[in-house]
């Protein structure tokens, strides 16, 4: 996702003009184009969830190859209806994701091990994700690219750290019998208990978010003393990158440690 979003800003092409598309969207209109980061996103979130399944769980690899396939392609297709995107944008983001799952994943394992055990990990995954953050390509008027750009590396730094303090509390679920397992059946009780869950967490996460962002505002305008009600004020390099790291990286962090230590105490 950050070559994605920094290719977009170092190549700077611009989006599909209007006319002749109709676009459906303004939040991004100072955004540029080329790669289409929601292809990116769509293409690495369907099949690496695939390729890290497949060892895990007994189904149809071909079921399961084109519910990614639809996936990836529906997120792709609707980019282009939305006038957000060129066909070649699209095609160069999914391209992107695919060619970058080729070459890691012979490391993912090694990588996973790494996260969970290495005690210096969590300090240079916040380190490194924070200057990467800071040091974004910078532009001649304000787009919302750092700004998306920092959240998805917040939440990932947030989530290294998280599944390294679960690993080190004991918490990591590690599944009984032989590998791949037969997924459960569905039933009532089942659903119940996922829907608890899921309140549970968006419950909590919604408090982070609120909390987090509150906190580090209020502290960023008093040692800069500006306001931070001001938009203009939340845009500066300054204010935007540590705000939204340190709300982002919350929300990673509570997500992967204290929502499941929560589940676990209540036998969730």
């Amino acid at each position: 996702m950050y070559v994605g979003q920094a290719s977009k800003d170092l190549l700077k092409w611009p989006r599909p003009s209007s006319p002749p598309v109709v676009k459906l969207e303004t939040r991004v209109e100072a955004e540029y184009g080329m790669p289409s980061t929601h292809a990116i996103a769509a293409t690495a979130i369907s099949f690496t969830f695939l390729l890290a399944a497949m060892e895990r769980y007994q189904f149809p690899f071909v079921l399961g190859f084109v519910a990614a396939l639809c996936l990836s392609t529906l997120v792709s297709l609707s980019r282009l209806y939305t006038g957000m995107h060129t066909v070649l944008d699209v095609i160069c983001g999914a391209l992107i994701a695919l060619l970058f799952i080729a070459l890691t994943f012979p490391l993912w394992d090694a990588v996973d091990h790494l996260i969970l055990t290495n005690p210096i990990f969590p300090v240079l995954v916040v380190v490194a994700g924070f200057l990467l953050s800071y040091n974004y390509p910078k532009l001649d008027h304000y787009s919302t690219t750092r700004a998306d750009t920092t959240v998805i590396l917040g939440v990932g730094a947030g989530t290294c750290v998280g599944v390294w303090i679960i690993n080190l509390i004991g918490l990591t679920y590690m599944p009984s019998g032989v590998l791949p397992l037969p997924l459960p059946p569905l039933s009532y009780p089942l659903l119940f208990k996922q829907l608890l869950r899921f309140i549970l967490g968006v419950t909590l996460l919604v408090l982070t978010r609120y909390i987090a962002k509150t906190l580090s505002l209020k502290a960023l305008g008093s040692w800069y003393k500006v306001s931070t009600q001001d938009v203009l004020v939340r845009q500066r390099l300054e204010i935007e990158v540590p705000y939204k790291f340190v709300t982002y990286t919350s929300i990673g962090l509570v997500a992967t440690s204290v929502v499941p230590w929560i589940y676990y105490l209540v036998k969730l």
